[in-house]
């Protein structure tokens, strides 16, 4: 009955040793882990630091050359716009150019479509009998004729000088010849007329043939 006593007080000594050293061998294994983790969260911010500070000096660029591309950017843009205004006023001066232009082929058709008339009063004036000079009506048909006159040579239209000028082909149109000095315009059939410097209706003209007319 004490032998059984004394086993069982064995057994218990024996499992509070083992508890006990098993108690003893948790907190260091913690420890140790603890201790582990601690260096894995102080080695962390030195190694972003680190990678942090290699991106900055990788990133970082020479003051001095981005001053130099900035400028080469400005001059492109300089000269950029310098290309862009040059063709504007080029663009302009053609425009007010053609529109000028577009004005005077308007006038000159007006002019060329109101030369007939003009021709007619011309014509019906210079051959106004000396016995009618006199009246009303003659009169009245001679003031149109000048009016007219004075209005072609308000819009810069002016006759081509003809008769008894060297023959031009540019404003002369030769009709026929008769005897007379060769190149030389004899008669005037039709008059001509020109709107500024240029001729929108040449003159129609007799030309001298060369041959003596005295014979």
């Amino acid at each position: 009955m004490q032998d059984n006593e004394d086993e069982r007080i064995v057994d218990k000594r024996a499992a509070s040793r083992m508890h006990g050293d098993e108690s003893k061998g948790a907190p260091a294994s913690a420890h140790a882990g603890r201790g582990s983790s601690r260096h894995e969260a102080e080695a962390s911010p030195a190694e972003e630091s680190t990678i942090e500070s290699q991106a900055k000096q990788e990133n970082s660029t020479d003051p001095t050359a981005d001053l130099a591309a900035a400028r080469e950017q400005a001059d492109n843009y300089y000269k950029n716009w310098q290309r862009s205004a040059a063709d504007f006023i080029n663009f302009k001066r053609r425009v007010e150019q053609d529109r000028a232009e577009t004005a005077r082929m308007a006038s000159a058709a007006l002019v060329i479509n109101l030369l007939p008339v003009f021709d007619d009063l011309d014509r019906a004036v210079g051959t106004v009998d000396a016995k009618l000079a006199g009246l009303n009506w003659v009169q009245g048909i001679i003031a149109i004729e000048k009016k007219f006159a004075s209005l072609l040579e308000a819009m810069n239209v002016t006759e081509v000088p003809a008769d008894g000028q060297a023959f031009d082909p540019e404003r002369h149109e030769a009709v026929g010849q008769q005897p007379g000095e060769a190149g030389k315009v004899l008669y005037v059939v039709q008059k001509g007329y020109q709107f500024g410097d240029r001729v929108i209706r040449p003159a129609m003209v007799i030309v001298g043939d060369g041959s003596d007319s005295s014979g």
